[in-house]
């Protein structure tokens, strides 16, 4: 492996000589229960002896029976099912689990103090580079960048030329992937100054592997990673210009590769986190849009590129920005992390000119080597590439793949067919500038564990450095990624490629830390809170997916539970009328959970009802649209709440065949309904969020209850209509212990539509939307009372005051209608969308 920095040997000399006094240490510590196909470069050190930190580690893992680490690695791997730990490759368009490695990558302290010096010391100078290309502009003046390979990048943005930084700096967090070399050096393999993903999913590597071998992690004085994130957000902090500045975290939404991490950063260092949508300009400043109207944003820690940020000077096409924010940014009124056009240094490029750019600018050489490049914009690198073309690895110069080839990493020429070698040839001569060549990068290899024996994995590590007043700190492990083929000469989280935790281990005891703050200095706050527009949207629609499962579940179990009793026949006197069966089977029909006849077979109705999923209303895609909502309120939820979500969803995907089965999988998820409505009630806190939860659910509620009235409390109801209603509000055993007779109409309407202090009841849910709604703060100043509680009182004062015998099928439509136009009401004046989005919010006295 070579580099810019210096030549080495590329084979780093024999790995069977190097490696065979480790061969017979490893066989001491596997057991007998171990058998190495070869031997990891990272458990080998220069003088061919295993690393002291690996040997410290795999001591204390052969202590362990191969029982027991079956069992922990089988808790890591359900911790990672039952929190939702996601990811999607490029590509993807459904999330993946995250693929833990269930081995850790261990360094020790001695090399990471290098590493992590020459990591700081790179991304300070690449600070100062940005401050020049974006600022005096002498670095191309004076010939030390050539222009061309900066205007060759769609990174580099003329838009915020000329703005000085709010904050003072352009990057606040700097990321290197980097590799080691056969001669134990660690290379630079590119640089990520764009908004440096991974940290999140390095966090949650770590809850979950410290948590599996807990006793192991103590013993081995892993550095804590809670400092670093602590220095990073109380340098955004000091970054703002008032002393509690609210900071943001945004996201492109729920579909992002990483919003999981975005979700697990938010909620771990206390931001907001906001899509595009949730924030407006007004004057000088950013704003998000609240249910409470606009609050000021001080700080906004992005995850979205550069060029999407602002449609109006930026990409024209993008929803996922904010009109105005580079106007924003020239008058000082937002800090953006990192500066937007910073993600042109991360174009290759740039890499052949950073070692003289280093002793220009520093004063010294680079401390972290990167691989050696040859930008093809200059006639003599070009020419050195095309004469050895082979010995290559060819890519894009400004961005990931290579132009004109479908991988998504570098092309290398040897192993290409003939006319595609030429075409590649061809394109170099005639465009260089858009090529860059590497020489072949062959990665060091960590241990894996694969079907119960340990195997070499080469693998890249993502180093994360932060931005405080007091210089720049390093995360002291990072991200690492693992390949599956032994071959692999870059790696990406695609492909069978896994994650694994990083221990910088140290000889003394670690001292341990947590984001928590002192208690002396921790001011009382009872405070509801800044709740997203967008964030109330989805609770809302998150307790009406719920509450339309549970209602759809309800008539499957009334459908399916008289099959076992097929004597049980009509009682009601007149008339005849449509068996209650035949009801539920057309409510299910027109509730979209299935496309039976009013007369097929009930069973077959019932099973489509509950699983299928290409019926939008069945109860398998309500639950998987409230989990599709949820993703989106992942820093909001608690992780028992998702794991009630994800065990109903999986619950219902499993398939059944009878009667039984339907019933029992039905009962089980009314369970875990009422669990989720148990921890919704119990452990929220009642801030605005809760109640935009309640609200949704009792909307909904009250709409399918007058629903279920219309259809068994008709006029010429016969007690088994009006006993499937009580089942469906499950108010059998109230109206038995109320009434000790026989269902009749009167009686039956009134507990289930009229009754104040039934908590199943249409009375009793449109009460609690009246007092949610008078709770919520006004978004007009004019002092009227605004049209969803204007509503909500209409239908509150029709039910206080209508009798039950007055009740009749028109009166429950025309109530239906009302609540529909209640529940639509609430999202239209709370969750602005379309045109709507971009009112203003109540301007005067913003926050």
């Amino acid at each position: 492996m070579t580099g810019s920095g210096g030549q080495g040997d590329s084979q780093g000399g024999s790995q069977e000589s190097r490696a065979r006094p480790g061969r017979r240490r490893m066989a001491q510590w596997t057991r007998d229960y171990v058998r190495l196909p070869g031997i990891p470069d990272e458990y080998i050190a220069q003088d061919g002896a295993p690393r002291p930190a690996w040997t410290r580690f795999f001591d204390a893992f052969a202590a362990l029976s191969p029982g027991d680490i079956e069992r922990r690695f089988a808790s890591a791997d359900r911790h990672l099912h039952e929190a939702g730990v996601t990811y999607r490759a490029p590509g993807d368009i459904a999330d993946r689990i995250w693929p833990l490695s269930h081995l850790p990558l261990i360094i020790d302290a001695a090399d990471w103090r290098q590493l992590a010096a020459g990591i700081a010391q790179r991304a300070q100078l690449l600070e100062m580079v940005l401050a020049d290309l974006y600022g005096e502009g002498r670095l191309v003046a004076d010939g030390a960048i050539p222009a061309a390979a900066i205007a060759g990048s769609s990174e580099y943005l003329r838009a915020v030329s000329g703005i000085k930084p709010p904050g003072g700096r352009y990057l606040h967090l700097y990321a290197a992937d980097i590799g080691r070399g056969p001669d134990g050096r660690w290379w630079v393999l590119g640089d990520r100054t764009q908004a440096p993903s991974g940290a999140g999913y390095a966090l949650e590597n770590r809850l979950v592997l410290s948590r599996a071998f807990s006793n192991l992690y103590k013993s081995m004085n892993v550095e804590r990673v809670a400092p670093f994130f602590e220095a990073f957000r109380d340098s955004l902090r000091a970054s703002a210009d008032r002393d509690e500045p609210r900071i943001g975290l945004l996201t492109p939404g729920a579909f992002s590769e990483t919003y999981f991490e975005h979700a697990t950063l938010a909620r771990y260092l206390g931001f907001l986190l906001v899509e595009g949508d949730d924030l407006a300009v007004s004057g000088d400043r950013v704003h998000i849009r609240t249910v409470a109207g606009l609050k000021r944003l001080d700080v906004l820690l992005r995850r979205v590129d550069s060029n999407m940020l602002d449609p109006l000077e930026l990409d024209a096409s993008s929803y996922l920005g904010v009109p105005g924010l580079v106007e924003v940014l020239r008058k000082g009124g937002v800090v953006v992390a990192n500066m937007p056009g910073s993600g042109v240094l991360e174009a290759k490029a740039l890499l052949g000119f950073l070692p003289n750019l280093c002793r220009r600018l520093l004063g010294e050489n680079l401390m972290v080597p990167h691989i050696a490049t040859w930008w093809c914009g200059q006639p003599r690198a070009r020419e050195e590439v095309l004469s050895r073309l082979d010995e290559f690895a060819i890519e894009g110069a400004y961005g990931r793949g290579t132009p004109d080839f479908s991988s998504n990493g570098p092309v290398l020429p040897g192993e290409l067919s003939a006319p595609d070698r030429d075409r590649l040839k061809h394109a170099i001569s005639e465009r260089g500038i858009d090529y860059v060549g590497q020489e072949l990068v062959r990665l060091s290899t960590t241990p894996v564990w694969e079907n119960g024996r340990i195997a070499p994995r080469p693998f890249v590590l993502r180093v994360f450095a932060a931005a405080t007043p007091n210089g720049w700190t390093v995360l002291p492990g990072g991200f690492c990624r693992i390949a599956e083929r032994p071959d692999a000469r870059a790696v990406s989280m695609g492909d069978g490629a896994v994650s694994a935790d990083v221990w910088v281990v140290s000889d003394k005891a670690v001292a341990t830390s947590t984001l928590l703050p002192a208690v002396d200095t921790v001011r009382i706050r009872r405070i509801a809170g800044v709740l997203p527009s967008r964030a109330a949207d989805n609770l809302f629609w998150l307790g009406r997916y719920l509450e339309r499962a549970e209602a759809t579940i309800r008539l499957i179990r009334a459908l399916c539970t008289p099959l076992r009793d097929p004597a049980r026949a009509n009682s009601s006197g007149g008339a005849p009328t449509l068996h209650s069966a035949e009801r539920i089977q057309r409510m299910l029909v027109a509730w979209g959970a299935s496309s039976q006849s009013a007369r097929a077979n009930p069973a077959k109705v019932a099973l489509e009802a509950l699983q299928s999923e290409e019926k939008f209303g069945s109860a398998l895609s309500l639950v998987r649209s409230a989990q599709r909502t949820a993703t989106g309120l992942r820093e909001r939820l608690s992780p028992d709440a998702w794991q009630v979500i994800t065990e109903m969803a999986d619950r219902l995907a499993i398939e059944v065949y009878d009667d039984d089965g339907v019933v029992s999988a039905a009962e089980l998820t009314l369970q875990e309904l009422a669990s989720f409505a148990g921890l919704a009630q119990e452990n929220m806190n009642r801030a605005a969020g809760w109640r935009f939860l309640d609200m949704g659910r009792r909307a909904e509620r009250a709409v399918n209850t007058t629903r279920f009235a219309r259809q068994f409390a008709y006029d010429e109801a016969g007690d088994e209509d009006l006993d499937v209603l009580l089942t469906l509000v499950d108010c059998q055993i109230t109206y038995r212990s109320r009434y000790l007779l026989q269902p009749l109409l009167s009686p039956v309407r009134d507990l289930a539509v009229l009754d104040p202090y039934n908590p199943r009841s249409v009375a009793f849910q449109v009460a609690g939307l009246n007092e949610h709604i008078a709770a919520l703060p006004s978004l007009k100043e004019h002092g009227l009372i605004e049209r969803p509680q204007r509503l909500a009182v209409a239908v509150e004062a029709m039910l206080t005051t209508a009798e039950a015998a007055s009740l009749d099928v028109g009166t429950l439509f025309a109530l239906e209608q009302d609540l529909l136009q209640l529940a639509d009401a609430i999202g239209l004046h709370y969750f602005p969308h379309g045109p709507n989005a971009s009112r203003p919010e109540k301007l005067t006295g913003l926050a």
